[in-house]
């Protein structure tokens, strides 16, 4: 069978076009993605490779008796560290005296201090993070260590007419805070040196975890979210913590840029379209409460967002992700390379 001529040279052509297609889209696929393109698509879990901080050894003796200022204002002296309670809403403390080496000495914690190393030992807070004195006296503390918010004023009263030896800590965590923190409880557990042993070495791990940070063009817009069920759904603005966290990872605060002004602010849908992040960063736990990925899509305002329609939603434990201590460091590298890609750091 014969074909016209015409014919021939417009297959020819077909053929010839579909060529130089094929070369292009191999091309667009070896080519780099823009920088601002790069990273994580789609949901992704930051992941510590252990949530025990990194313990200093040997474990020091500590030098009492020794007297701070206790945040709430009292001079208070420790004269005993051989049974430490440490409970915060955030698990810093504990996580500090396990990390200056005095985690044999624990004998208490609190609900968000879940690491592996003390998750057996005593949790002194309720089901709402509440202080339970009942719980704390039996355990019967040498000193006793938390702040001023997981503390309420009638819990205070309580410690006070039981004669424990309690220190209050700042109840703020902030990257500025973690030096201060550290070196404020391994001063009152008598370890000085050690805290500043500590404190150096955090301070050094944060800031080669933020250098390698991959830098981006424009910078990505990043939300904290703070969720509880469906009935707790806040934006994390300035003072949140989440602020300082998402300025060393390079990225802008999108709640700042969309006005919020207050550290949590209730979500709706003008302040997340406004706030249009790149990138949804949020407690595990609490994205399990609002049902996942899906759950958090029906939030108002979020599926219309940059974020909630690539479902660029990151997730940590809840018991590090703000928590500002020892682990910090390994916070922003594993919340790296969750967003940007690995960072090989």
């Amino acid at each position: 069978m014969s074909y016209p001529r015409a014919r021939i040279g417009r297959a020819r052509a077909l053929l010839a076009g579909l060529a130089a297609g094929l070369l292009v889209l191999t091309a667009a696929c070896d080519s780099p993605e823009p920088a601002g393109a790069a990273g994580q698509q789609g949901p992704a879990t930051a992941v510590l490779d252990n949530l025990d901080p990194a313990p200093l050894t040997p474990p020091p003796t500590p030098a009492l008796p020794a007297t701070v200022r206790s945040f709430d204002g009292a001079d208070v002296t420790v004269t005993d560290a051989s049974r430490i309670v440490a409970a915060d809403r955030y698990g810093t403390l504990a996580q500090t005296v396990y990390a200056l080496g005095l985690g044999e000495n624990l004998v208490g914690r609190s609900t968000a201090a879940s690491f592996p190393a003390v998750a057996h030992l005593p949790n002194v807070t309720g089901g709402n993070g509440a202080l339970n004195v009942e719980s704390i006296l039996a355990l019967r503390p040498s000193v006793f260590l938390t702040d001023t918010t997981s503390a309420a004023p009638a819990v205070r009263e309580q410690l006070r007419a039981t004669g424990i030896t309690v220190v209050y800590f700042d109840p703020q965590r902030s990257m500025d805070g973690v030096v201060p923190m550290i070196e404020a409880v391994a001063g009152a557990l008598g370890v000085p040196e050690r805290g500043q042993q500590l404190a150096q070495r955090t301070q050094d791990e944060i800031a080669a975890a933020s250098a390698a940070v991959p830098a981006q063009e424009p910078p990505l817009r990043i939300a904290f979210l703070y969720l509880r069920s469906s009935a707790i759904t806040m934006l994390a603005g300035p003072g949140s913590g989440a602020d300082a966290l998402i300025a060393a990872l390079g990225a802008r605060d999108a709640g700042q840029e969309a006005g919020v002004t207050e550290p949590f602010t209730a979500i709706t849908s003008e302040a997340m379209i406004a706030a249009a992040p790149d990138v949804l960063l949020v407690m595990t736990d609490g994205m399990k409460s609002v049902g996942g990925v899906d759950g958090i899509l029906q939030i108002p305002g979020i599926a219309q967002t940059p974020a909630g329609r690539n479902k660029r939603i990151v997730d940590m434990s809840d018991s590090v992700v703000l928590s500002f201590g020892p682990n910090t460091g390994r916070v922003i590298t594993a919340l790296s390379d969750a967003i940007y890609g690995h960072t090989g750091a």
